[in-house]
């Protein structure tokens, strides 16, 4: 794999792992970094990431396992301010409060979560990943994570129900 190879195969994908490097981390900082030793690590491998046959799928799951270890090796706090919703463009002060408590009510159901669902829902609903792309970073078929996918869905819309009924 030349440069060029390089640079649109594996390098134009860390606009796409940015999201989710950075909610692993916790910040965008952390996330920069990781993304630069990634690709360091990625270009050392080039005869190897070249000959692989789903290229995507391999940069995403080197992603994830780098950050992973990061966090068992240097036991970085997660933030959950990664975790950040679209504002509504409100004026609207009420409509901003409402927001920013449901923002804080999902954050608080998605810790409920387990670690599988948690990331899986994530990756799918907040950073707008493909199933093929969740398979090859999880290690996981795709039908299993439709399902995990599923469960976390209901549990969410479940534990939304308990929050906002008033009956």
């Amino acid at each position: 794999m030349d440069t060029i190879d390089f640079k649109h195969k594996v390098f134009s994908l860390s606009v796409r792992l940015f999201p989710m490097v950075a909610r692993i981390l916790g910040n965008n900082a952390n996330a920069e970094d990781a993304i630069q030793e990634i690709m360091i690590k990625l270009w050392e491998k080039r005869k190897q990431v070249g000959q692989h046959p789903n290229i995507p799928g391999l940069v995403f799951l080197t992603a994830r396992n780098y950050c992973i270890d990061l966090l068992k090796k240097k036991k970085l706090e997660i933030d959950d301010s990664a975790l950040q919703f679209m504002m509504s463009e409100s004026d609207n002060g009420h409509e901003s409060l409402e927001w920013k408590e449901l923002s804080a009510i999902v954050k608080k159901i998605l810790r409920k979560l387990p670690e599988q669902q948690r990331e899986i829902l994530i990756m799918r609903d907040i950073d707008g990943y493909e199933y093929t792309e969740i398979a090859a970073a999880t290690q996981l078929k795709v039908e299993h994570i439709r399902v995990l996918l599923s469960r976390a869905r209901k549990q969410v819309c479940m534990e939304l129900e308990k929050t906002y009924c008033y009956e």
